[in-house]
């Protein structure tokens, strides 16, 4: 995939910042005691990969004015190496804006983990394009890659344009465009006819797009896997089906994408991925993995792969290194994968668990 060069940025993310607490010791909610609270978002856990191991990023958000929870968000992004720019909101009072709780669970063995999000107020709902100077950030300081998440297209109408007038600018200056369909039911109830056609020409002009079955369906109306064998390896040739008829509809995209993932407790996952490259299949069969927190990990899996492009190997380690990314996350107590450098992603691809001393 040919990139634009003489970019100050690699990546670009436009997200919702927030934070989840979560009980220690892989405890459930409603029992209470300890909690662990960090600074989160999707779009931000993509765009980690890449800056832990020394890409430029840069985050596009907004923030509550004075707001301690908003500090935490900030100082968490400068920690993880991300530039970022956004407007303050007044809070407005104790009953206006704030930033997201998303409240969950770990599981653990037989007990799936639950997510309770609680959005009241979002001050990232107010996200809007006449706050950020697109001429300057895509055509002054540049940017290879801008990532979409569907999470943010359907957050509020003004988020949606934000998210249209990001893909159409991307596009006049030459940015290559990754969409995550993300479909979430609650945001898009009362909504679907102006999602449908928002989604729609996004992933019109999208160069990458990552979905799972719910999404490509959900999102973009496309037939979903017909049934196959026993199993989510039994059904690979399902997916690929379902790629096809995305592929048809939306034909502008160089790369598409699936991850494939059967859960067999909350502990033990089978961990597989399918991506269309022009005329290229390439998968990774599920195998097995052992999950400490879930949350995550296929966000890890869209930032290997946007990380790999960038680097500007050859396809096959694309899915490779998103895979054992996303497999990476899963391991960790943050919603985000860490790496150390490009040797632990690839130790975990290799199965390799042996301690490097």
């Amino acid at each position: 995939m040919q990139l634009k060069e003489n970019c100050k940025y690699a990546l670009l993310v436009p997200t919702s910042m927030g934070v989840r607490i979560t009980p220690v010791n892989a405890q459930p909610v409603h029992t209470g005691g300890a909690f662990m609270m960090q600074a989160t978002s999707a779009e931000t856990n993509v765009a980690s990969v890449a800056a832990y191991l020394g890409l430029p990023v840069k985050v596009l958000t907004a923030f509550v004015r004075g707001s301690p929870v908003s500090q935490i968000i900030r100082d968490n992004l400068r920690a993880r190496g991300m530039d970022f720019e956004g407007p303050e909101v007044a809070q407005g009072g104790p009953w206006g804006y704030r930033h997201q709780f998303n409240i969950a669970d770990s599981g653990f063995g037989s007990r799936g983990p639950r997510v309770w999000n609680d959005r009241a107020g979002e001050v990232g709902r107010t996200l809007n394009v006449k706050d950020f100077d697109l001429e300057r950030i895509f055509g002054g300081e540049g940017v290879r890659i801008v990532h979409l998440s569907g999470l943010i297209g359907a957050l509020s109408p003004e988020t949606s344009a934000f998210c249209l007038e990001i893909a159409r600018a991307a596009k006049k200056h030459g940015t290559k465009i990754a969409f995550d369909l993300n479909h979430r039911a609650s945001f898009w109830k009362g909504r679907e006819a102006e999602l449908a056609a928002v989604f729609a020409e996004i992933a019109g002009v999208a160069d990458i797009l990552v979905g799972n079955e719910e999404d490509f369906q959900l999102c973009l109306g496309i037939q979903g896997p017909e049934a196959g064998g026993s199993g989510i390896a039994g059904k690979i040739d399902a997916f690929k089906g379902m790629i096809g008829n995305v592929r048809q509809a939306f034909p502008n995209a160089q790369v598409y994408a699936t991850t494939l993932r059967e859960v067999q407790d909350a502990n033990r996952h089978l961990w597989g991925a399918l991506m269309a490259h022009g005329d290229d299949w390439l998968e990774v069969e599920p195998r097995g993995i052992t999950v400490l927190d879930r949350i995550g990990g296929g966000d890890g899996f869209v930032g290997g792969l946007l990380y790999a492009i960038l680097r500007g190997w050859e396809p096959q380690k694309w899915i490779q290194f998103a895979w054992a990314c996303g497999a990476l996350a899963t391991t960790l107590l943050t919603d985000y994968a860490q790496p150390a450098d490009e040797d632990q992603v690839w130790g975990i691809w290799n199965g390799n668990a042996r301690v490097q001393r």
